[in-house]
């Protein structure tokens, strides 16, 4: 048996902040959070004193295409434990692997590399931090052709069915979320059968109108990806799917909070209209991320990383190298409240993912992922798992 004690200054669960904090951590799982002084040690436990630190829950990330020189679509196990190990040292300890667009028998080799790796993923015996791969998150091919990005043309799908259940069988269950744009013919169709099958439905890379989105939504999508990139734009007079997302509540919203992908107001715009609750914070992280600038892929796409920014041959972005400790201090920098902050990275995708009570969260029963931050909000330590803490 496995306890620790952990101490720090402050913990954010993320919707308490105890002062004085206590984590009792066994076997990888918390068995108790407080304060120090309600909370006894057991015999035989280690005690870990983080003077300074605030503890919050590991990070989780459910749009993320790569890191440490690997990308998803590679569907190998040595690239998929490197992007576990890269993110797990910026604090992200759970995340949802994000496909791009590709050639039908490529996407689907991928997706079974993918979910082979999760079916053997252990986490016995590990020494060091690494993210836990929870899923896959298909962001094409059911995508708008106007609002690809830089997703390649040549394998934009329309909204099939048979194409669908082809990469699910392929994927082994393991698909998680799946991004379309729905004013595509056939999409509200497949969008009944992508719920029936259990996936969370995303509107994204779509042209659609107020009232296209808006029928999407009845239908049953209740998410939105990377809100305000690669999506038709917003007018007062055809408020198109921004209008439908920022109007929905039950809607969740992605933000890439890098300062480069969606400028200050429309950040603070997207926060006031849905609520710290509804926000996400996401990566959309590419191969580049955790790595020098240079020449990268993203999935079959070049991408140049020039001071830390992912653009394509073209000029135009391709994913990011943001890491969400960085997305966390840019939206404070905007006077978003710490622990509205941390919930966005935290708890609000653990509960799109209904693993509320797992993932996200500083609770009696959950995985013992932990991030401590630093006074300037920078990653001091993290734990996944109960591993990984410095002695």
């Amino acid at each position: 048996m496995s306890l620790l004690l952990l101490h720090a200054d402050r913990a954010l669960t993320p919707s308490e902040e105890i002062r004085d904090a206590a984590i009792l951590i066994e076997d990888g799982k918390i068995t108790s959070v407080g304060q120090r002084s309600a909370i006894s040690v057991p015999a035989g436990a280690r005690v870990h004193k983080a003077p300074g630190l605030t503890v919050v829950p590991g990070f989780v990330d459910v749009h993320i295409h790569g890191a440490g020189g690997h990308d998803v679509m590679e569907g190998l196990p040595d690239a998929l434990s490197a992007i576990a190990s890269t993110l797990a040292r910026n604090g992200t300890t759970s995340f949802l692997a994000t496909t791009v667009t590709a050639q039908a028998d490529s996407l689907c080799r991928s997706v079974e590399g993918i979910a082979s790796y999760m079916s053997r993923q252990t986490f016995a015996g590990q020494s060091s931090a690494s993210a836990e791969l929870l899923g896959i998150h298909l962001e094409g091919p059911f995508i708008s052709a106007a609002r690809r990005g830089v997703h390649p043309a040549a394998w934009i799908a329309p909204p099939c069915v048979a194409l669908l259940k082809r990469i699910l069988d392929a994927a082994m269950r393991s698909v998680r979320l799946v991004t379309l744009a729905p004013e595509l013919p056939g999409a509200l169709e497949l969008i009944s059968i992508a719920r029936q099958a259990g996936l969370i439905v995303a509107l994204g890379h779509t042209d659609a109108t107020f009232e296209e989105a808006s029928a999407a939504i009845a239908a049953g999508a209740h998410h939105a990806v990377h809100v305000f990139n690669a999506m038709r734009p917003f007018s007062h007079r055809e408020t198109g799917v921004l209008g439908a997302i920022l109007t929905s509540p039950e809607v969740t919203a992605e933000l890439i909070a890098d300062g480069v992908h969606v400028d200050p107001p429309a950040m603070r715009l997207l926060l006031s209209s849905k609520g710290a609750s509804h926000v996400l914070l996401v990566s959309d992280g590419t191969a580049a991320t955790g790595m020098p600038d240079g020449q990268y892929r993203l999935g079959e796409i070049e991408v140049t990383v020039k001071e830390g920014i992912c653009r394509n041959s073209d000029g135009r972005l391709a994913g990011s190298t943001l890491t969400l400790d960085r997305a966390i201090r840019n939206v404070v920098a905007l006077g978003v409240p710490l622990t509205q902050a941390v919930q966005m990275a935290t708890l609000n995708p653990a509960r799109l993912l209904g693993l509320e009570k797992k993932k996200g969260v500083l609770a009696l029963g959950a995985d013992a992922d932990l991030v401590l931050l630093d006074e300037k909000l920078r990653v001091a330590d993290v734990m996944t798992r109960g591993v990984g803490l410095v002695a």
